[in-house]
């Protein structure tokens, strides 16, 4: 389902998609920044959605954008299968766009950035979600800049 990106898309959340956690971030296309905001509980691929219903009811996104963990070569992976079944849904739920975008290498960045900043590595009690989240939605800035002329 391809959506247009139109200039009332202002405000986005983005998701590092996973089966036990999904990272989550907040941007907007005026300063072209996103920034983590948080991780919440999966149950195989499925959000916790009254958590994730509060934080669409806080941050008010215009849109959504999912990260797609695609293979090496650029197929498809059984994630980003499911990963398109999550934005699908996130759209359906919301009424909202949701936006996919290749992700890869994007978990491997936010550790090495993670590591630079003195993470011990023991991402299970202190994931790096919401950092890859962050990294997907600036990508996807990056590719839908706002045109303020427009």
């Amino acid at each position: 389902m391809s959506q247009p990106v139109t200039d009332k898309i202002q405000t986005l959340m983005a998701f590092d998609f996973g089966t036990k956690r999904m990272g989550l971030a907040t941007g907007q296309r005026l300063t072209g920044s996103a920034n983590g905001l948080c991780c919440i509980s999966a149950k195989d691929g499925k959000p916790d959605w009254d958590a994730l219903d509060k934080l669409v009811e806080e941050w008010q996104p215009d849109a959504f954008v999912v990260g797609l963990p695609l293979n090496m070569d650029g197929s498809d992976s059984d994630m980003s299968r499911r990963a398109n079944k999550f934005s699908n849904r996130l759209h359906n739920r919301y009424r909202r766009p949701s936006f996919t975008i290749d992700e890869r290498l994007s978990t491997f960045e936010a550790k090495q950035a993670a590591k630079a900043s003195g993470h011990k590595g023991h991402y299970k009690s202190d994931p790096v979600d919401e950092a890859a989240a962050a990294i997907i939605l600036q990508s996807w800035l990056e590719q839908h800049p706002f045109n303020a002329q427009a």
